[in-house]
């Protein structure tokens, strides 16, 4: 097996991290998944099918929303809390977005 060695900046480093443990993965285990992905013989850009999703769940995430806030603001305020707590607890909200979040 081949070893690859590659520098990072600290503020990667630390997304890399909680995004692998996100995962449940060691941090080499999840990088090595990364890599996989990106060597896709099929010649695709990795993320193309995942943004096409992530597009559509975040248009219907939207609708809904926005009806709930009309009907009750308050059960809108505990959702939208209770889904940061869950995106930060699996790596998928740094500190900075958080931040965004609560202003």
């Amino acid at each position: 097996m081949h070893r690859i060695s590659v520098r990072v900046d600290d503020t990667l480093y630390l997304a890399l991290q909680r995004r692998a443990q996100g995962a449940n993965l060691s941090l080499s285990d999840f990088v090595r998944s990364i890599l996989v992905q990106a060597a896709d013989p099929r010649g695709r850009y990795i993320y193309s099918s995942q943004d096409e999703l992530l597009g559509i769940c975040i248009q219907i995430l939207t609708l809904v929303a926005t009806s709930i806030g009309e009907r009750s603001p308050k059960v809108l305020e505990r959702g939208m809390a209770d889904a940061t707590a869950v995106l930060k607890e699996r790596g998928l909200l740094g500190p900075e977005q958080d931040r965004e979040v609560r202003s």
